[in-house]
């Protein structure tokens, strides 16, 4: 097999989706601030049809089917076969039964033009081999006049949760600067840049919202720096090539950085992410 862009994001999601999957309880509730208002900047109703693209491990296609009622759907989609598996575990084990699931990528979604009331992606275009073919995608499979709207990260300084690990770990493994097109968390964090994308792809009526709110979570420091240091495959891989003693220092250095946002060892970082929402043309 080819050595492509593609396959080198799939590898790395096949490797991260253990970790999310251990995790994703927890995810569900540091991130729950951003799906209800995905939401409603989707303007997603009860009785409709939801694509949600680069879905995971389940969210927030479970939350939205919560939402849409026995009368909706949600159509959960991932190019990761682990992460759909243990979405669709959940959903049975919630007894849902308007959801279904498809392996797919998000530049070649398998379904017919204009399908769906709204597509959503959160935290997903940012990882996207091509973007814009994406976006050109998911506006294809909206119904007209249908939303789509998708979450990315603010910018990495003004998030405490990203930052200060990032800063950690700078100061013992260096690393050379980021291409700022190519996938990563921060690959949309300038403000407009997402919003031009998707005008470009196709989309009318586009805006942007900056989120402000809290990572919370029943979570203490050392469990946080579990789930940072196994979910990030950046991270995971840095720590690997270091000795025991070089990622317990790492550790330690990591956790006093945090540790002003563990009010009585429960976590609680201010956060900043960007919802950019367009409409499929009529």
């Amino acid at each position: 097999m080819t050595n492509t862009p593609t396959n080198d994001a799939l590898r790395e999601w096949h490797d991260n989706a253990t970790h999310w999957v251990n995790y994703s309880e927890t995810i569900r509730t540091m991130f729950a601030p951003v799906t209800r208002a995905l939401i409603e900047e989707a303007d997603i109703r009860p009785g409709q049809s939801v694509i949600d693209v680069a879905a995971g491990a389940g969210e927030p296609t479970l939350t939205i089917a919560q939402h849409v009622g026995a009368s909706g759907s949600v159509m959960c989609t991932d190019p990761v076969a682990e992460m759909l598996a243990a979405a669709r575990v959940k959903a049975e084990c919630l007894g849902m039964k308007n959801v279904n699931f498809r392996q797919c990528e998000a530049q070649s979604l398998p379904f017919l033009d204009h399908t769906y009331d709204a597509t959503v992606s959160r935290l997903g275009i940012m990882f996207v081999p091509d973007p814009n073919a994406a976006l050109k995608e998911m506006l294809r499979v909206t119904k007209p006049g249908g939303a789509v709207s998708l979450v990315v990260w603010h910018k990495s300084e003004l998030n405490p949760f990203c930052y200060l690990i990032t800063n950690v770990m700078s100061r013992h493994v260096p690393s050379p600067p980021a291409d700022p097109d190519a996938p990563s968390a921060f690959r949309f964090a300038e403000p407009g840049k997402l919003a031009r994308a998707l005008t470009a792809a196709g989309a009318v009526d586009v805006r942007e919202l900056m989120l402000d709110f809290q990572i919370e979570a029943p979570v203490s420091l050392s469990e946080f720096w579990e789930i940072r240091a196994s979910t990030s495959g950046t991270l995971r891989e840095k720590l690997a090539t270091l000795s025991r003693s070089e990622a317990e220092q790492i550790a330690s250095e990591a956790k006093e950085a945090v540790s002003p946002f563990f009010p009585n060892n429960q976590m609680s970082f201010p956060a900043k992410m960007i919802i950019v929402t367009g409409k499929a043309q009529s």
